[in-house]
């Protein structure tokens, strides 16, 4: 996807810096010190937040979920806002953000759990232009690559590209596949494509670079309308079920 190349950091750098375009200081004035540890660094943004850069996506979406698992306990320090990106995730808002600098490299982060009894279930027609190029790759046929992505338990590791548009994770190693080498100028919303580790719905037609396997049926991934407007968000889990027609 042409819009969605970034690694992740640029969506969590735009939301760093929209966080910190308020402040009554920039950045560069905070008193509050960056932190290391081993593979983490801990960034000040503003007065009040923080931008943890993190070595892998996995070890990223580790951490977003363990902070939204620490905020519904009530151990979590008040914070406003947790963006996750590819490889960062940026906290805003906090009260005591030299605190959770001091700590935070030193948590011991658990693997998110993917459990499905909450996951979002998209219904999938398997048309897509690319299903026969990304079985090749595998080296399965037709209608084992479609098993191994509807069997897979996903999770919106973060969000971006476009409104409504989830990042999500989930697949084996062995079934990440490289974007297109010629990107379509239009790919029709409710496109269901692959691009490196990631799985993903086009929310809308827009250009795009991403293996394209399928379509959604009857999904809207964002509505303006709709409380909330987007259907996928951090955290979520998702299902993608085979339909005919």
């Amino acid at each position: 996807m042409t819009g969605g190349g970034s690694d992740g950091r640029t969506a969590a750098a735009t939301a760093a810096t929209g966080a910190s375009a308020g402040s009554e200081a920039p950045a560069a004035t905070t008193t509050l010190a960056v932190t290391t540890a081993p593979a983490v660094t801990v960034l000040p943004v503003g007065r009040h937040g923080l931008l943890v850069e993190l070595p892998t996506s996995a070890a990223a979406e580790a951490l977003h979920a363990e902070l939204l698992r620490r905020r519904a306990a009530g151990t979590l320090p008040p914070v406003r806002e947790i963006v996750p990106g590819a490889r960062t995730v940026l906290l805003d808002g906090l009260t005591e953000p030299g605190r959770l600098a001091a700590e935070l490299p030193h948590w011991h982060v658990p693997p998110p759990e993917r459990a499905e009894e909450s996951a979002v279930r998209v219904p999938v027609r398997y048309d897509g232009p690319d299903l026969a190029d990304v079985a090749a790759l595998w080296g399965v046929s037709v209608e084992e690559a479609v098993r191994v992505h509807a069997d897979t338990a996903y999770r919106v590791a973060f969000c971006g590209f476009a409104p409504g548009f989830g990042y999500l994770t989930g697949l084996d190693e062995r079934h990440h596949v490289p974007r297109r080498d010629s990107p379509r100028t239009r790919v029709p919303a409710g496109a269901v494509g692959l691009a490196g580790a990631y799985a993903g719905v086009y929310p809308r037609p827009s250009p795009g670079g991403w293996q394209l396997i399928g379509t959604a049926v009857d999904t809207v991934l964002w509505d303006p309308d709709r409380e909330p407007a987007a259907l996928l968000s951090p955290g979520t889990r998702v299902r993608f079920v085979p339909v005919e027609g």
